[in-house]
């Protein structure tokens, strides 16, 4: 059974604490085979005491014990939008649909709402829970799935929870645009080279961060000299100086900040995901741009950067092309562990490919040789591995002829015990204790795990190998990710190429084939 743990965002008191220890403890009580029931506990934003995780908790633990089912765990997923992350793709309650389902016969929650809020995501949950023969449990909805009615009642609740969540996202899309206009500051995270702090009519503006200001300015004066982007990352990384999200920097996200026009203490919105110039300025009512703040590059600065950054591209206009890297998360490089990428780049008016890490640089690896290299490693260790596939069994019919057996037995028992209805004369005794006899061995041939809902593997009928050659490199890249497999590459003393395979321990399990059951179909 799952302990309660002390959310450090939310945390309990002493007296929730007792309470819920009492409830666990009243749970533990109910017999064994009693239905099972997963608590699911869910907030988007931790200020709200009606609904707060801790009662959430305490009230399902409550309604557990009046319907008599025992709690075997507790999914909470805190900080979550349900209208964005669907139930099968949240951190805890995700875990719990896709490998733990057995473990469970019913899924409680608070409210609808707390649990769903878009009327596709409430029909794949129904669609599942038939399939896998679960119930849905609401404190506060009619929610019964057993019956017609429960259903339709539970789409037009979730209805309802869709309009409302509609209405709330146009009115966040409305602060959105209304921050965008504004000098000031009022939602969102500030561009990298600046942080936030009040003024002295407490209104929150943008102030450039001391590190930040340093690195932008070292960065321009450095492509002024003609240096490399990827060069700069080195530097700041052999440095130690964090990159703008955290971890280390690269070419890609030091070239990110160069070309964000943020950097002239301008107002900016993101235009794309990909490309050079991902973010350009939001201008005010009359068409000229937002100043949010002091800039860390001039006007002036910040184009001539901007032609030095082009330049230096010219010979090499696409360095990184989009989805031309095969095993892309398989090879990676032994020193850093960043991922191995394709590089296109001319010499002498000749086009070539090569592999390099984009933060060790070092000399390129011919893609070709390094993927056939890849290829015959994994073939030689996993190729001839029979493909298992994971299906779900279900207990419920053995369950049923288990309890058939066993009213069957209990029956000729009591029947054979002295006056008895069987304790009439020898051939009668003989034959009700044969029966009895053949009874109890039909008991004893039953796997006791086949009474229960369980996974079970099952053979394809092919190996790795077969699948491999009928799928290519990229159903293979594909398996080689979700087993966790690196082909980690570098260089000896001698400079020569060399690569190793890494393979975890329990990759025979990760490679099982597990089925999408919750496939949208939209």
């Amino acid at each position: 059974m799952t302990t309660a743990t002390v959310s450090r965002e939310h945390p309990w008191t002493e007296g929730e604490l007792a309470e819920l220890a009492h409830l666990k403890s009243l749970n533990e009580q109910l017999p064994e085979d009693s239905p099972r029931a997963l608590l699911s506990v869910r907030l988007s934003i931790l200020t709200d005491d009606t609904t707060s995780p801790v009662r959430q908790e305490l009230d399902l633990w409550r309604k557990a014990n009046d319907d008599r089912v025992r709690v075997v765990g507790v999914a909470r997923d805190l900080n979550v939008s349900a209208t964005k992350v669907p139930p099968w793709k949240r951190r805890e309650l995700g875990k719990w649909l896709n490998d733990r389902s057995p473990e469970f016969d019913v899924l409680m929650f608070w409210k609808l709402d707390r649990f769903v809020r878009r009327i596709l995501d409430l029909q794949v949950i129904i669609n599942w829970c038939q399939e896998y023969g679960k119930n849905l449990k609401s404190l506060h909805d009619p929610i019964d799935l057993s019956s017609t009615i429960g259903k339709t009642i539970v789409s037009l609740i979730a209805g309802m929870a869709e309009i409302e969540a509609a209405n709330t996202g146009i009115r966040v899309a409305s602060v959105w645009q209304h921050a965008k206009t504004q000098e000031t500051w009022i939602i969102g995270r500030p561009p990298y080279g600046y942080a936030t702090e009040k003024d002295k009519g407490e209104k929150v503006r943008l102030v450039i961060a001391p590190v930040g200001h340093r690195v932008l300015r070292w960065a321009y004066r450095a492509a002024m000299r003609g240096v490399s982007a990827s060069k700069m990352a080195k530097i700041l990384n052999r440095a130690g100086i964090p990159g703008s999200n955290g971890g280390k920097w690269t070419s890609t996200t030091l070239l990110l900040q160069l070309r964000n026009p943020a950097i002239k203490g301008l107002r900016v919105e993101v235009a794309g995901r990909s490309g050079r110039k991902r973010s350009q300025e939001v201008l005010d009512a009359k068409g000229n741009p937002i100043q949010v703040a002091d800039p860390i590059l001039t006007r002036e600065e910040f184009d001539e950067l901007q032609d030095a950054l082009d330049r230096a591209s010219r010979t090499n206009e696409t360095p990184w092309t989009a989805g031309a890297t095969k095993f892309l998360g398989v090879i990676v490089c032994r020193n850093c562990k960043t991922n191995y990428t394709v590089r296109t780049s001319t010499s002498r008016g000749v086009r070539y490919k090569y592999l390099r890490c984009r933060v060790c640089g070092g000399k390129g690896a011919d893609p070709q040789g390094l993927y056939a290299a890849l290829v015959d490693a994994v073939l030689e260790e996993l190729g001839d591995h029979a493909i298992e596939y994971r299906e779900y069994a279900r207990g419920a019919e053995m369950r049923d002829q288990l309890r058939q057996l066993e009213a069957s037995i209990k029956y000729y028992m009591e029947g054979l015990a002295p006056g008895g209805r069987f304790d009439r004369g020898e051939f009668v005794k003989e034959t009700a204790e044969e029966t009895l006899q053949s009874l109890l061995k039909q008991m004893d041939d039953i796997d006791p795990e086949s009474a229960k809902d369980r996974w079970v593997l099952v053979h394809g009928g092919r190996t790795y190998r077969q699948q491999w050659e009928a799928g290519g490199m990229e159903g293979m890249s594909h398996d080689l990710i979700r087993a966790g497999i690196k082909f980690e590459v570098g260089y000896n003393e001698s400079n020569e190429l060399e690569a190793d395979l890494l393979i975890p321990e329990d990759v025979r399990e990760r490679l099982v084939i597990r089925a999408d059951a919750f496939k949208t179909g939209f």
